[in-house]
């Protein structure tokens, strides 16, 4: 048989091209009329090529599959969703019924974080992704934070179209020493809002890295962590590439998952390392 040229070439021992960092984005779950799907937004995954990553959507797996998925990955991008991490995961019950869960991804993106954490490989969390990532190490959630004394309504306002509810709400202010202060320095820069729960109890062995003018934390890292972490409250998905501060985040995720790939994957990034 004789191969396509583009094939031939890298079978006959010629140095394929470079890939970028494999990205994996684990999927929601959804019925669409009687037919479960497995989903994931196309503005995420928009996201992870944004920040030169290749994405790869994860429907879901089984604990012994975890590492082998990770053995694949240079990075983990934890989406937003519209249902939210089942409370009996930090000893609650649910508050509002009508509200939509995913114990499906649960299940398995909870112990997915704590692997990736603990392999150092890079970490970026938006909305949902934060509020697993805080529970998945042991924290808690404000199940609705509109009714918590202190805290604003950070809900996007309902019957508005998409720009207008993923509009700026608020500013974030930037706490010293994190990973956003490398970024941006001192000082705020606004954000959108378009959700109702968020952190209550920090998880032990994270750091705080912005917060809403009311104290919500909006943003947190792991503290001494290897590898990088950034999990983020609002939505820096939306309309990313018109958003310097989310292309700046975006931006040092993948420079991070590209040394990941260096150190883990080197034959993915050295022309010629797969020759015969």
């Amino acid at each position: 048989m004789t191969l396509p040229s583009s094939i031939a070439a890298t079978h006959d021992g010629a140095a394929a091209p470079m890939r970028k960092p494999v990205v994996l984005v684990p999927a929601c779950n959804r019925m669409l009329g009687e037919h479960p799907f497995h989903v994931a937004g196309k503005k995420y995954l928009d996201a992870v090529r944004l920040s030169g990553g290749q994405p790869l959507i994860v429907p879901s797996a089984e604990a012994d599959e975890i590492d082998a998925l990770l053995d694949l990955a240079d990075g983990v991008f934890l989406t937003g969703s519209p249902s939210n991490v089942h409370p009996s995961h930090f000893g609650e019950e649910v508050l509002n019924p009508a509200l939509p869960l995913d114990p499906l991804r649960d299940s398995w993106t909870l112990p997915l974080i704590r692997r990736t954490l603990a392999r150092g490989i890079p970490l970026f969390a938006i909305c949902r992704g934060a509020q697993e990532t805080n529970v998945a190490l042991g924290g808690s959630l404000h199940q609705a934070v509109h009714d918590v004394a202190g805290h604003h309504d950070h809900r996007a306002p309902d019957g508005e179209p998409a720009a207008v509810q993923y509009g700026p709400a608020h500013a974030v202010q930037v706490q010293a020493g994190g990973v956003l202060a490398s970024l941006f320095g001192s000082g705020d820069f606004p954000v959108n809002s378009v959700h109702g729960q968020a952190v209550n109890r920090l998880a032990d062995g994270l750091r705080v890295e912005a917060r809403a003018p009311d104290g919500l934390v909006e943003a947190f890292s792991v503290e001494g962590g290897a590898g990088f972490s950034l999990c983020v409250q609002w939505h820096p998905e939306w309309q990313a590439a018109q958003n310097p501060q989310s292309v700046a985040m975006l931006k040092a995720f993948g420079e991070a998952c590209r040394r990941h790939q260096a150190a883990h994957h080197p034959a993915a990034v050295q022309p010629g390392a797969n020759k015969a």
